[in-house]
């Protein structure tokens, strides 16, 4: 028999600096990920714009700013452009593998790394081995970490690259959060490597989505997710192919909690 829907509350967390924009406040809506209808929630939430961190689903709610909007690559439609292919070209000689979510140190000392090469003094500046093993571990959802490796010598796994932590949801893959060797002069643009390879992988499997989070216009670290075409952007009437970059919008945050309920109880 299955257990009534319990429908979530919702919680707003105070302002603080926008990571994304000088000068601006963020603000979260939030609520918590649990009991045995957390995938059915966290899939619903996802098609609403939500992210996924740890056991809490967020996504903004700032006062006065609609500026991140939620995206997603349509995967049955995508066609890697020049760049892309060559990318793929560079990397196929990598292995691959999707791991239970399990952190080792390995993990671990790349994302340090990472974060040292392109996020030096960002909020995660100062994760531990604790707070990583949280953040890859602690999920009540179906969730994977995919690692990316350079090839095997004499029997010896090759050296990890990359990593991305995902989410599989019932129309798609989240990625939660993807990290590597920044510095590599031999592999670069890994980080878009590993992007065009959720995006196969959710073909080879018939998933019709990418979620890759939120777009912010006019920041240069966001920039990146827009070059997987056709994407897709949440507006009013829910997702449409972005066409005109200039024209985007997210639905006010009273509307959140509506919509999540119009879709839980859809189902």
């Amino acid at each position: 028999m299955t257990a009534p829907f319990r429908f979530p509350r919702f919680f707003v967390t105070s302002p603080s600096p926008c990571p994304y924009l000088p000068g601006r406040q963020e603000r979260k809506v939030f609520t918590e990920l649990r009991g045995e209808q957390a995938s059915d929630l966290n899939d619903a939430l996802g098609r609403i714009g939500f992210r996924r961190s740890q056991s809490v689903a967020y996504r903004p709610s700032c006062s006065g700013c609609t500026a991140c909007v939620s995206v997603r690559v349509v995967v049955s439609d995508f066609e890697a452009n020049a760049t892309q292919r060559k990318q793929l070209r560079k990397n196929a000689d990598l292995e691959v593998s999707a791991c239970r979510p399990w952190a080792t140190d390995e993990q671990f000392q790349l994302l340090r790394r990472y974060l040292a090469s392109r996020h030096p003094g960002g909020g995660m500046a100062e994760m531990d081995e604790g707070d990583y093993a949280d953040m890859v571990e602690h999920s009540p959802v179906n969730s994977f970490i995919v690692e990316y490796r350079e090839p095997s010598l004499h029997g010896e796994r090759g050296r990890l690259i990359g990593a991305c932590l995902t989410d599989q949801h019932a129309d798609g893959l989240s990625m939660i959060y993807s990290f590597f060797d920044a510095d590599s002069e031999d592999r670069p643009g890994l980080g878009n490597m590993i992007i065009m390879d959720h995006i196969l992988r959710a073909r080879a499997v018939g998933l019709p989505y990418v979620y890759l989070g939120y777009w912010v216009k006019g920041s240069p670290r966001m920039a990146y997710k827009i070059r997987y075409r056709p994407i897709e952007v949440l507006g009013p009437q829910g997702w449409s192919v972005l066409v005109d970059e200039d024209a985007v919008y997210s639905p006010p945050a009273e509307k959140y909690a509506i919509m999540a309920e119009q879709l839980v109880t859809t189902r």
